[in-house]
């Protein structure tokens, strides 16, 4: 049986844990919002990449509004009624 290199064995567990916190995370912000809404997050030139590092949110498909900005809070989500 062949053993694992210490470094891979590394790399599945920083994988795994970060899996599964994002599991465990309940979103309390959303980058879904209208538009006019958004609020500057970044600069002019700032990457996709930069933007998330921020935090924040990017999205170059509207011009002119910013591109990265800040996601929306999500305060009291109302849970769905059942109805029977």
């Amino acid at each position: 049986m062949a053993t694992m290199e210490p470094k891979v064995i590394c790399v599945l567990l920083l994988v795994f844990s970060l899996a599964l916190s994002s599991l465990a995370q309940v979103q309390t912000e959303t980058c879904m919002m209208a538009p006019s809404q958004r609020s500057n997050c970044g600069f002019s030139g700032i990457t996709p990449a930069q933007c998330t590092a921020k935090g924040c949110c990017f999205d170059s498909t509207v011009p002119g509004h910013p591109w990265c900005f800040y996601p929306l809070n999500i305060n009291n989500v109302p849970e769905e009624e059942c109805e029977f």
